[in-house]
């Protein structure tokens, strides 16, 4: 059953403490991830850029609940999002153990060409914002081969440096100006959460932040096999294949993250215990 969602140019469904859109949710060290699955999350995404307001969905993996665990800034503005979803295969097992035994997972590069081919169907207009110029060239190349009649309107790979008031107003400005309904956005976690956040307000679409989904689609990276991804071992896969730049990632956050969630379990299971 997909949940419905009726908002109106101008409504206002963000609050940090529940799930926005009628989207039983639980709190992983104190980030929301929202139960869902793609079907669900592709109407609702849908729903959301056609409230003519700013909003923004968050892919939840558990380097973004570390990164919220360790920066309580950062925590609020994922929790924040309109809708955050369990990208991570460890976030599913997680939302089960907490009582939501029919979480699925709902992975950037999966939800991005499906949200696509929703696009396409409707007639809604998209955009793409991060990677390098030469990644968006074969990530439109490889859309376009797949969905002959999606609408894209923009596609800008932003400098790796924060950007002047003035680059920051033009590049705005130049997504208001194109339309853009659903805008991709691609400038890994924490940047892209942060920046959807910041420019909400200022935006008319509805931003979905998709990590490396635009590397993948592309084919500038390898994406791990099926069966190491439903294993829960995609780490070890994007370990091995850039250990320099995600040594810390996975080997410093993920047995933290194990410990501090079995903690919050037991925690949990204690006090219904007592209250029981």
């Amino acid at each position: 059953m997909i949940a419905s969602l009726q908002v109106e140019p101008g409504d206002s469904i963000r609050d940090e403490s529940k799930s926005h859109i009628g989207l039983e949710s639980r709190h992983i060290l104190g980030l929301r991830v929202d139960c869902t699955h793609y079907a669900e999350a592709v109407e609702l995404i849908y729903q959301l850029s056609r409230s003519q307001r700013g909003a923004s969905v968050c892919v939840a993996t558990v380097h973004m609940v570390m990164e919220a665990y360790d920066d309580p800034d950062y925590r609020r503005v994922v929790n924040g999002a309109d809708l955050v979803t369990s990208d991570g295969v460890p976030l599913v097992w997680g939302l089960r153990l907490l009582g939501l035994p029919r979480a699925e997972r709902v992975y950037g590069p999966t939800l991005t060409p499906k949200l696509c081919a929703k696009a396409e169907a409707t007639g809604c207009r998209v955009g793409f914002l991060g990677g390098t110029v030469e990644t968006l060239a074969a990530l439109s190349r490889q859309l376009r081969r797949d969905f002959p009649k999606l609408d894209i309107v923009f596609s800008h790979a932003p400098p790796f440096r924060p950007l002047t008031p003035d680059e920051d107003a033009s590049l705005i400005a130049a997504i208001e100006a194109a339309g853009v309904q659903i805008l991709f956005v691609g400038l890994g976690c924490p940047k892209q959460e942060r920046w959807m956040a910041e420019h909400r307000d200022r935006l008319h679409c509805t931003s979905v932040g998709v990590g490396a989904a635009f590397d993948f689609i592309a084919g500038t990276k390898f994406q791990a096999p099926g069966w190491l991804q439903r294993a829960g071992l995609e780490w070890l896969f994007r370990l091995s294949t850039e250990p320099g730049r995600l040594w810390r990632r996975y080997l410093y956050n993920n047995p933290r993250f194990i410990w501090a969630f079995a903690v919050q379990v037991c925690r949990e299971r204690l006090a219904r215990r007592a209250a029981g």
